[in-house]
């Protein structure tokens, strides 16, 4: 562990206690939320608030890392088995429990039971993990695919299954790019379906699995693309939106063409011939997009989501990275195929290629664009894809300068649960609400105490945006913790950290974590001592 690490705070792979807590239970849910994760790193002899490194007594080093080791033994199931040695930093001893990325998932807490005891790691927190991820958990420990177990309710008889054969066929011969392309296409069959995955023999008949109701838009396990047109740069006004259901082959086509027809097309003169120029690479879009359809967890309810701001477009797709995956692999072009069933049959119709190339030539186009860099962005149960469009010549966008982040967003202060088309319960009334309202959150004002033009302008704040405006921004760019943190607080405003955790059943660190980012945005600030003073909310 580097100095630099541990000054870098905690993250989805880091903790820090300052010592060993007397209850296992402390930590041992983030031992578990680690091993389910992509692996991480407890560090004991660190303040997780100011990152001090204070250390530990060395002659109780041997008996914190005993106690470590028999508290992994005895309160997790599957065996975790962890790597936990001493470090000396600035001449202070500290311990490092050093977890790796579990390969017999899901691992859970045995006191609480398989139901209730499973972790997961969301954006530098510690989470219960609900059932759609369990079930996740569960396929991926036991090397199973979700599209290729059976669906339960669904029927398909020899003309449906021939149906979906030809639909396929005329999908591949579509996106073939020559006549030579097209006469290798082949036919095809229902063995094929079976060798895929997309059906199953049993006791002599053929079943549809989930991959087959995907592909043919079945009501029992559909595919939504959730498709929006906001108003500047922020989640409230919307301009247009859509939602498309059905086979997912057909609603891949309906998003993109949603794309293209609210993005802005240019033209060049190439010799004697005009040529139409889409301001972002049409063939980018559209492989985005596939591969959210492909790649996404069916497990979850959530949709997938795209969304056209003025400075970017964003894709969202539900699910967290599959076992394995990480960004920077994804970047690398490393894939982790999800869905196998669903990927062989993309591959027949054209839709992809299994080389796991098509992020590498995505980012490609978009850098050849002059569109910047890809950026994405896991918010450890969904991932986020973000393309920056130009500006006015001349001009920087704003994504560079705000360090290549969405507008005010982050993986920590943004989650995304599946929300109709970027609406959120807090920011937006469900029912009814027409596309020129605005929703109560922008209704609030409140002053951003203690803020100069200076440190506005460096938090992202837009040329002459009130404090109320910015203020009202980032009210409505919070993650779904800070909002909850700010409710309790809205109740009971004299309530300590500690009150808090113990009523959201969230760690101190990550509580204080989540109120000193509310402090930062100027949306919280203490009245009077730590004792007898109380959080005011500035709304």
């Amino acid at each position: 562990m580097k100095i630099d690490e541990i000054l870098a705070g905690e993250s989805k792979n880091v903790e820090f206690k300052e010592s060993l807590p007397v209850k296992s239970s402390k930590y041992m849910k983030t031992i578990v939320a680690f091993a389910n994760g992509q692996g991480g790193k407890l560090i004991i002899g660190v303040e997780d608030d100011t990152r001090k490194i204070v250390g530990i007594d060395k002659n109780e080093a041997f008996q914190i890392m005993d106690a470590v080791a028999n508290a992994i033994s005895d309160s997790c199931k599957p065996a975790i088995i962890p790597d936990i040695y001493m470090q000396t930093i600035d001449g202070a001893t500290i311990i490092i429990v050093d977890i790796e990325a579990g390969r017999q998932r899901p691992y859970y807490l045995t006191a609480e039971g398989l139901q209730h005891g499973v972790y997961v790691r969301v954006a530098g927190t510690t989470r219960l993990a609900d059932e759609a991820m369990v079930k996740e958990l569960l396929f991926e420990g036991n090397n199973r695919f979700f599209d290729k177990t059976v669906c339960l309710g669904l029927q398909a008889s020899d003309a449906d299954i021939e149906k979906l054969c030809r639909q396929m066929k005329q999908v591949a011969l579509r996106n073939c790019h020559s006549d030579e392309e097209k006469a290798l296409v082949k036919d095809v069959t229902a063995k094929q379906l079976v060798s895929w995955g997309v059906l199953v023999e049993h006791e002599g008949k053929l079943m549809p699995t989930n991959a087959y109701a995907i592909l043919t838009g079945a009501d029992i396990l559909h595919c939504t693309f959730q498709c929006a047109v906001f108003k500047d740069n922020r989640r409230i006004v919307f301009v247009d939106r859509r939602e498309f259901t059905g086979p997912v082959q057909d609603i891949i086509e309906d998003a993109y063409n949603f794309v293209l027809r609210n993005i802005h097309l240019g033209a060049v003169i190439e010799g004697l011939y005009r040529q139409d120029i889409y301001e972002i690479p049409p063939a980018a879009i559209r492989e985005l997009i596939i591969n959210a359809a492909v790649h996404r967890s069916y497990l979850d309810n959530g949709n997938i989501q795209v969304a056209i701001f003025d400075n970017r477009l964003e894709i969202t797709s539900p699910g967290k990275l599959p076992v394995g995956q990480t960004i920077e692999k994804m970047r690398e072009g490393y894939s982790k195929v999800r869905n196998e069933a669903l990927a062989m049959a993309f591959s027949y119709m054209h839709l992809i290629e299994r080389w796991g190339t098509g992020m590498l030539r995505i980012a490609e186009m978009i850098r050849e664009s002059g569109l910047g860099d890809l950026e994405i962005i896991d918010g450890g149960t969904e991932l986020r894809f973000n393309i920056y469009r130009k500006l006015n010549a001349g001009q920087i966008p704003k994504a560079e300068q705000v360090s290549g982040q969405s507008a005010g967003q982050t993986p920590e202060t943004e989650q995304i649960s599946g929300q109709n088309a970027g609406r959120t319960p807090e920011t937006e009334q469900m029912s009814g609400q027409n596309a020129g309202q605005t929703p109560k959150a922008e209704q609030m004002s409140g002053q951003n105490a203690g803020r100069t033009p200076e440190t506005e302008q460096m938090s992202g704040q837009s040329a002459g945006q009130t404090p109320e405006e910015n203020i009202q921004e980032e009210l409505l760019k919070l993650s779904l913790d800070e909002k909850t943190v700010l409710k309790v607080l809205q109740t009971s405003p004299q309530i300590i950290v500690r009150d808090i955790a113990q009523q959201l059943d969230f760690s101190r660190s990550g509580v204080s974590r989540l109120m000193r980012k509310l402090k930062d945005k100027g949306i919280i600030e203490r009245i009077g001592s730590n004792r007898k003073g109380y959080w005011k909310i500035n709304l």
